[in-house]
């Protein structure tokens, strides 16, 4: 079991409602990281409509994962 640092950020910390938590869990990828989230907390939306960073660098869905790492969600931003 690891520990990870999550951000949310834009839609993904609305519906969260949080911009951050830390978390144990088994998985070693942040697809499988999200997916567990997801299937608890039900965010709705799927890894391709959004990038991950892990440790400040954007990163596969497949990166592996070691305890400690941050994790960043970060879907597509609008503004102006």
């Amino acid at each position: 079991m690891n520990n990870y640092q999550i951000h949310y950020f834009g839609l993904l910390g609305e519906r969260r409602g949080l911009a951050e938590e830390s978390i144990a869990s088994p998985e070693q990828t942040p697809a499988g990281l999200y997916a567990a989230i997801n299937a608890e907390h039900r965010l709705g939306m799927e890894v391709s409509d959004f990038r991950v960073a892990v440790n400040d660098e954007f990163t596969p869905w497949e990166h592996p994962l070691h305890d400690g790492d941050h994790i960043a969600f970060l879907p597509p931003m609008s503004g102006g």
